[in-house]
């Protein structure tokens, strides 16, 4: 079964990012927006159950941190993806780097760039428009991370919780 892990912003960053992608992201009815912390893995449910309790243990090392969102950007030339850039921090980062160490498998295709995506596999003319827009647009968030979750795919590829993991909790 394929799985990743994710976190998922606040409902209001989710708003902003769903007014978007309902018009230019085919991924919209698979998964709401989100930042990928570990891009999609195979795994069987040994594997999981072993990944649950060093997931847990790294939810209980990790302190809330805060996230800022000023502007959109892109990976033009790569793909005609736009995005809602999350700036760089340094709680998000450790976070990321634990989670592609040790035990996990090593599935980095890209290096680590936050981020929510709004648009995705957009035609050349398409998404020199729609960013030519954007970029005029002012973003100002701030939220507050304080879990993530590991996520598994359905057959229909839609993603659904498999489970969260709140930051300083007790291991149980």
């Amino acid at each position: 079964m394929k799985y990743g892990i994710a976190i998922f912003p606040s409902k209001k960053i989710q708003d902003e990012a769903n007014s978007y992608r309902k018009r230019y992201d085919p991924h919209y009815p698979l998964i709401p927006p989100h930042i990928t912390l570990k891009e999609a893995f195979e795994a069987d449910e040994t594997a999981i159950e072993d990944m649950v309790i060093e997931l847990k243990k790294i939810a209980n090392e990790t302190e809330p941190f805060t996230i800022q969102i000023n502007k959109v950007s892109s990976f033009v030339p790569v793909t005609n993806t736009i995005y809602l850039k999350v700036e760089p921090n340094q709680a998000l980062n450790t976070l990321y780097e634990k989670l592609h160490s040790g035990n996990f498998p090593q599935n980095k295709t890209y290096n680590f760039v936050p981020h929510i995506t709004i648009g995705q596999k957009l035609l050349d003319d398409e998404y020199s428009d729609i960013f030519g827009r954007m970029k005029m647009r002012s973003f100002q968030f701030e939220d507050k991370v304080d879990r993530f979750q590991l996520l598994y795919q359905l057959e229909n590829g839609s993603w659904t919780v498999y489970e969260s993991f709140v930051f300083e909790k007790e291991l149980v």
